[in-house]
């Protein structure tokens, strides 16, 4: 692993990164649960009207569900590096929809490189059940 130690976040940074970004503090997510010896980050978001496909509907749109495993992914290897950064890349497999429900999505990195990082990540609902699942690449700066 090419990051040192003493730039990785803990809990307070990586929400305090979360809280400063309007999008991402628009989401509500929340730091729920670090291991950065096993690189696993887990982050809450709890639903909003705005999230919703259709008025009234309560099942989430897929865009944010994409927005959500975008941003855990990327923490994931910020975690690790100390700041954010860049996506390169990420898809999203649909599994099931998400309805009247908060999410839970938890990121494992697969490799941090010096230049990559890449994340899974898996994404429930408050139940437990899988709804969505993703894999992005990161950018590593230089020096990270």
């Amino acid at each position: 692993m090419s990051a040192s130690t003493s730039k990785q976040l803990d809990v307070a940074g990586l929400q305090a990164m979360a809280d400063n970004a309007p999008f991402i503090a628009f989401c509500g997510l929340r730091v729920t649960e670090l291991d950065l010896e096993q690189q696993v980050l887990t982050m809450h978001a709890p639903f909003r009207p705005e999230f919703e496909r259709g008025p009234g509907t309560k099942q989430w749109h897929g865009g944010p569900l994409a927005s959500i495993i975008d941003t855990v992914g990327d923490f994931a290897i910020a975690m690790l590096v100390g700041g954010g950064i860049p996506t390169i890349n990420f898809r999203v497999d649909y599994l099931r929809p998400a309805v009247d429900t908060g999410l839970i999505a938890k990121a494992t990195v697969r490799r941090l490189g010096r230049t990559v990082g890449v994340s899974d990540v898996d994404l429930f609902n408050d139940k437990g059940a899988l709804v969505a699942i993703g894999r992005g690449s990161y950018a590593i700066p230089a020096g990270a």
